[in-house]
């Protein structure tokens, strides 16, 4: 049998390959978020309150939220989650934070766990403004009270809430730079840097902001570089505290481990009470 051409061997192999493209893009947020199904009710637990809230988005989405809250409070985390799961994953963290003497909101995305809706980049950003808006107006928590948590995924979240309402101060940890820079690590293969449909370009995002900032990365992060950490807190022009944690991304993080999690309190405590005592902005 007369074997093809090779010039239409290799037509036949780039159709497949932009075909293969194409199918990617279209699928990209399905290859980003990966939501978790609803909670079951908020625990009963030990030195705070936990309860089930509800709020409103700018566009009508309704967002499902666990409120922590602690007596005198010195103020109030707003904790954008991970990629995956939903609130009931990040109850060890909202606890962490507590005890260091803080009230927490974790709200689930759009599309995430009772959330209504589906996930993509901005409505992202409309969850952590209606999240804010919720502490401000029914928690009752001045914006300088009121510090921006995000891990992973939600460093993005929080560094634009940032840039989009007033904050004391971002706490990032285990935050890649951008989507596309990200996504030549985990597939070099892929052109999506020419294609973004998805960014977070958090690398652009913190030279603008002009609250204090805190960047967590592990050197045993297997999945965000911790070049990515340090390229955002190189970034900044605002005062930076670098906290180097330990273990792999889906490790427990730096609020569950004794030295790691004394610095964070110290900076959130400090962006709440007294911001000038940080070092002076680079």
């Amino acid at each position: 049998m007369k074997r093809p051409p090779l010039s239409k061997l290799i037509a036949a192999a780039a159709g497949l390959y932009l075909l293969g493209l194409a199918g990617v893009l279209l699928l990209q947020p399905r290859l980003l978020y990966f939501p978790g199904e609803a909670p079951p009710p908020p625990p009963s637990l030990t030195g705070c309150t936990c309860e089930e809230v509800r709020f409103q988005t700018e566009d009508g989405e309704t967002l499902s939220a666990w409120f922590l809250s602690v007596a005198d409070p010195l103020g109030a985390v707003i904790f954008s989650h991970g990629n995956a799961g939903n609130i009931a994953g990040r109850l060890g963290a909202g606890r962490a934070l507590a005890e260091m003497g803080f009230s927490v909101l974790l709200y689930d995305y759009r599309g995430f766990g009772a959330s209504s809706g589906s996930p993509d980049e901005e409505g992202t950003y409309l969850d952590a403004e209606a999240a804010h808006r919720w502490l401000v107006e029914e928690g009752g928590f001045a914006p300088s009270k009121v510090v921006a948590y995000g891990r992973s995924l939600g460093g993005g979240v929080a560094t634009e809430l940032a840039l989009r309402q007033p904050v004391a101060g971002v706490f990032l940890e285990s935050t890649f730079t951008s989507i596309p820079d990200m996504a030549s690590e985990v597939y070099p293969w892929i052109p999506l840097r020419w294609f973004p449909c998805i960014e977070y370009d958090n690398l652009t995002k913190v030279r603008a902001l002009e609250v204090p900032l805190a960047v967590a990365h592990s050197p045993d992060d297997q999945l965000i570089p911790l070049q990515m950490g340090e390229a955002l807190a190189k970034a900044a022009p605002t005062t930076v505290e670098w906290i180097e944690g330990s273990g792999g991304h889906n490790s427990p993080g730096v609020l569950m481990r004794p030295g790691t999690r004394d610095r964070v309190a110290r900076f959130l405590r400090t962006v709440v009470e007294d911001p000038a005592a940080l070092s002076a902005p680079r």
